[in-house]
């Protein structure tokens, strides 16, 4: 039986235009989703502020290097004391300006004076890093000062050792070994090495790992447990009184010598604030840095750190190096990344048994 033309077209029926067709919606753009867009913008605002804080840091570390060494060995301003006192003083001001009025952060007071006295001393301690530091600037060159300051992980262990009587995993002080090493090829082929410039730059990072391995055991509870903005709002005071009489005492005629030069050449004064400020700024983005990354990544960045803040300073002050001393300096970061690596293992270890 053969079927009609209208049994075929019956056969797949088109749809009723009168019938109800479900309705589906088209999606969106992104621009319409508010939750996609809050948390595209969030992230992005997160990048953006971590990206910002670390070159912040890194251009604050780098700028108050190379300012302490051209006002110490170029300019001829030869008073490293009275130069960090005037650091400390800004840093007070600031930190009171950056806590107390902008809130910054939570203000924490100090709730004994057994918890002033233990500031008191870790100031102390903090003094003569930062002065040492400064005063090897007079004789060192920038890049050989953070090849110096990389070996501050083997100052930490061996006084942890010390103080703690608690000693870590072999595979720890094994890391240390590339540090010493690539410090010791670095020194002996260092052009420009002055033994007291070394010396104290070496008593400047001993200091600066005996500070932080005081700080972890005297504030150590949390009611006295300070972040670094009130630690150092508290401790740059207290390093102010301690370094403006030492520095009248062991630096005669720095008052006359100072305000001589701001007459004669008034940029001066534009140059002492720019450092003082800028040294504040070291310890105000090393905070925001630490708030934005974790404990890991900072140790890497400050690694990376240090190598960058030695290559900028030979392009500025042209001093020269050996392949012999670049490759101590490398080995020296190597040896660093090493140790960090193994104290995070160490950690680890030590949490799961």
């Amino acid at each position: 039986m053969v079927e009609s033309h209208a049994q075929r077209r019956g056969s797949n029926p088109r749809p009723d235009p009168a019938e109800s067709i479900i309705d589906i919606p088209s999606t969106p753009p992104a621009k319409h989703l508010p939750f996609l867009q809050s948390t595209a913008t969030t992230s992005y605002s997160s990048s953006t502020a971590t990206t910002a804080s670390i070159l912040s840091w890194y251009c604050s570390n780098i700028g108050v290097l190379i300012l302490n060494k051209y006002l110490l060995s170029i300019y001829g301003y030869r008073f490293p004391i009275f130069l960090t006192a005037t650091h400390m003083l800004s840093c007070s001001i600031y930190s009171f300006i950056a806590v107390r009025w902008l809130r910054l952060v939570q203000s924490q007071c100090i709730s004994s004076q057994r918890q002033f006295l233990k500031i008191a001393f870790l100031s102390s301690i903090f003094c003569l890093s930062v002065v040492c530091g400064n005063t090897s600037l007079r004789y060192i060159p920038v890049s050989f000062n953070q090849a110096i300051g990389a070996t501050t992980p083997f100052f930490t262990a061996g006084f942890a050792l010390l103080i703690t009587w608690r000693p870590e995993p072999k595979m720890v002080y094994l890391s240390l070994l590339p540090v010493v090493l690539g410090i010791v090829l670095a020194s002996n082929s260092e052009p420009l090495f002055h033994p007291f410039g070394f010396i104290v730059c070496l008593a400047s990072t001993a200091g600066r790992a005996l500070k932080s391995v005081v700080q972890g055991l005297l504030l150590a509870s949390e009611s006295e447990k300070l972040n670094s903005m009130n630690l150092l709002l508290y401790m740059a005071p207290i390093a102010a009184c301690i370094l403006f009489p030492l520095s009248l005492y062991y630096e005669p005629g720095v008052l006359h010598a100072t305000f001589a030069k701001i007459r004669t050449d008034p940029n001066f004064a534009l140059l002492l604030l720019a450092n003082s400020t800028v040294a504040y700024l070291v310890n105000l983005t090393n905070f925001l840095v630490t708030r934005h990354t974790s404990a890991l990544t900072l140790q890497v960045l400050g690694n990376a750190k240090a190598a960058v803040a030695a290559f900028v300073s030979v392009l500025v002050f042209r001093n020269p190096v050996t392949s012999s001393g670049i490759l101590g300096f490398a080995i020296t970061v190597s040896g660093v990344g090493l140790y960090s690596e193994a104290k995070k293992r160490s950690k680890i270890s030590s949490s799961n048994s």
